[in-house]
């Protein structure tokens, strides 16, 4: 059974919520026409409207003995929650808004005397900011006149102090004559939009006019919508007299808001603007041209239209809103709506872009050349150069990167992908190529080339570090290694290796990974600058130490700087040590390579070449032909060459090269 407590409980929320509920009575000649009516009135939509029918209508006969409709009509209870929960948000933020903007501004106190029916009425408006008060003796003067009865200084003074409110209040009598009464009359336009007053000045001890007065006269004229309060309470306070002032007006009705598009790019191009460092500078090499998008990125939304909002005449007629123009939400090429039907998203990693009224993303950048005009490029998809990469420029992208050109003096780096140099690679000892797949160029001179799997050249190697996780291949009818140090794990294949009479040093290294092998000798290099490092603290500590000894104490100095040394002989051991550790962990992954290398050539190998096969050196003393180096037995051994393993080593499909 449920509890009679409960029960009370229950029906005193509702009484509550019944209580909350502002409920108006409407009079129309259907029941729609009614219900948009009080839409209007209650600032609500019609389906969260409730009513109840006090008389029905009916449309008479041939229009004859016609009877309006008339209801009660309230908002429901849930959608009223609803609202004002909004609206105390909204209120929350604004006025955080308003807190941080609006700058107070200092105004005088004010104060106004009316001579309303048989009383003298005060309003008191308080000083704001540093404005001054007003001053009762002022007041009590002007109250003073030829017909006042009486006057309460107490109240006076007290209102002058704490203001009114906003309100007239009552501080004292006068000698009344009616027929002095200031008079008025609300005139109304034809078309039921405007109602204005216009008053005559009261005589000597006539009543002035009141805002109650002004109500009524509008109430009798029929007006029952646009009453403006605050036009009145000004009028009320500094009366115009022999000429019309508005008090009402019609509510005009509100057009709704078109849909629109809220972009998170910028569709206009031109007004991408070049990057700036964080001290200032610029970088004219950063034009920031390019606006990158991850697969899932919101691009844009679509603002919904808005419904319009009716008005009414002064007489309460209804005036029609037109509502907002619905649009298209302008889906290019891959791209895609997001689950609410109104969020476009991107479909694809690329570059977004508003072309042809679309939204589209690319995830192929195409250029013509990468330089001064384009400035370095950061994409989140493939890029196509058509034509040169100009000395200094960079170029980075997760996806695949094709050169049709020349690459110079420049950073190239592919996060996942695969690159290709039609033209070759001149990298002036400061060019950096990095690849997360497999590297195709026609020739590599004097650059640093890093690739995840492959390296294929068809003509040479010339004096530059390459490093390759699986093989470097050189298979053109050149395909001539001459100078510099190269790396791979598989094998190192080309048809002539070195130079002849050795004049150009050329160093080999496969059987191992290139990766830990650089960090191992990295780290083995920081371990040496410790030791050395650790040799000359022990020994800086070990003269303080003897010079304590002997003077039985340190001057300040010299005893902060021992326990500065002696901190950083900790350090120095605890980083030793860590070192040591990641040190003894590559060898052991280096050692358990399964795959030893071979490095082989189909023509010649010149003598002074160095081979390394994991960390046995073969150093080539006399020129060899069509040759195989291979590990077996713990020595580097020598064999008929073998035909490198061109498996997967095919460029590409797609590529333009």
């Amino acid at each position: 059974m449920v509890a009679l407590d409960v029960i009370r409980k229950d029906m005193e929320a509702l009484l509550e919520q019944d209580k909350s509920l502002n409920a108006i009575e409407v009079n129309a000649d259907s029941l729609d026409e009614a219900l948009a009516d009080a839409a209007t009135q209650l600032d609500a939509r019609v389906v969260n409207l409730e009513y109840e029918v006090l008389e029905k209508g009916s449309d008479g006969f041939l229009g004859l003995a016609k009877k309006p409709w008339k209801l009660r009509i309230y908002q429901n209870a849930a959608s009223l929650l609803a609202k004002k929960k909004k609206a105390a948000a909204q209120d929350a933020f604004a006025s955080d808004e308003l807190d941080e903007e609006v700058k107070i501004v200092d105004r005088d106190g004010l104060y106004y005397i009316r001579h309303f029916g048989d009383d003298i009425m005060l309003k008191v408006l308080l000083p704001v900011g540093k404005g001054r008060p007003v001053d009762a003796k002022d007041i009590i003067n002007d109250a003073r006149r030829s017909d006042t009865v009486s006057i309460e200084e107490g109240k006076i003074k007290e209102f002058a102090k704490k203001g009114t409110d906003g309100k007239y209040e009552a501080i004292g009598i006068y000698k009344h004559i009616k027929a002095g009464d200031a008079m008025l009359i609300i005139d109304i336009s034809k078309d039921e939009m405007e109602a204005t007053l216009t008053a005559t000045a009261p005589a000597m001890s006539g009543g002035e006019i009141t805002a109650d007065q002004i109500r009524r006269a509008l109430e009798t004229q029929g007006v029952v919508a646009g009453i403006e309060e605050d036009k009145i309470a000004e009028w009320v306070d500094n009366p115009v007299y022999g000429a019309p002032c508005e008090v009402a007006h019609a509510i005009m009705p509100q057009d709704g808001r078109d849909a629109y598009i809220a972009f998170n790019f910028e569709t206009d191009p031109t007004k991408l603007k070049i990057k700036e460092a964080g001290d200032g500078k610029v970088n004219f090499k950063e034009l920031n041209k390019i606006q990158n998008v991850v697969k899932g990125q919101p691009l844009a939304t679509k603002m919904q239209p808005e419904r319009g909002k009716a008005g009414k005449t002064l007489f309460g007629r209804y005036l029609e809103a037109k509502n907002g123009k619905d649009i298209k939400i302008p889906l290019g090429k891959n791209v895609e709506l997001d689950k609410d039907g109104v969020t476009v998203i991107a479909s694809e990693a690329g570059r977004v872009h508003f072309d042809d009224q679309k939204i589209n993303v690319e995830p192929v950048l195409e250029l013509e050349s990468v330089g001064i005009k384009t400035g370095n490029i950061d994409f989140l998809g493939s890029v196509i150069v058509k034509g040169n990469v100009d000395d200094g420029y960079e170029i980075k992208a997760t996806g695949d990167i094709e050169i049709s050109g020349t690459v110079g003096k420049s950073f190239i780096k592919s996060e996942r992908g695969n690159i290709i140099v039609s033209a070759g690679i001149f990298g002036h000892d400061e060019g950096e190529v990095h690849c997360g797949k497999s590297l195709w160029a026609k020739f590599i001179q004097s650059a640093k080339i890093e690739v995840e799997e492959f390296c294929i050249v068809s003509d040479s190697i010339m004096n530059s570090e390459v490093s390759a996780m699986k093989r470097i291949v050189l298979n053109g009818k050149k395909a001539q290694i001459t100078g510099g140090h190269l790396f791979a794990t598989e094998e190192i294949a080309a048809r002539n290796i070195g130079s002849p009479g050795g004049g150009t040093e050329t160093i080999l290294e496969v059987g191992f990974d290139p990766r830990a092998k650089h960090r191992l000798e990295f780290i083995q290099g920081q371990q040496n600058d410790l030791v050395r490092e650790l040799e000359d603290v022990e020994n800086n500590i070990l003269t303080l130490e003897n010079y304590k000894k002997a003077r039985r104490t340190l001057p300040k100095e010299k005893e902060e700087t021992l326990a500065q040394l002696k901190g950083r002989k900790q350090e120095i051991t605890i980083e030793s040590e860590k070192i040591s550790e990641e040190i003894d962990q590559i060898q052991e992954h280096l050692h358990e390579l399964k795959v030893f290398g071979k490095v082989k050539a189909e023509g010649n190998v010149f003598a002074g070449v160095k081979i390394y096969i994991r960390d046995t050196l073969q150093e080539v003393r006399a020129d060899t032909k069509n040759v195989t180096y291979f590990m077996e037995g713990g020595f580097i051994r020598t064999g008929k060459y073998e035909a490198p393993d061109l498996t997967g080593l095919e460029m590409p499909e797609g590529y333009s090269s």
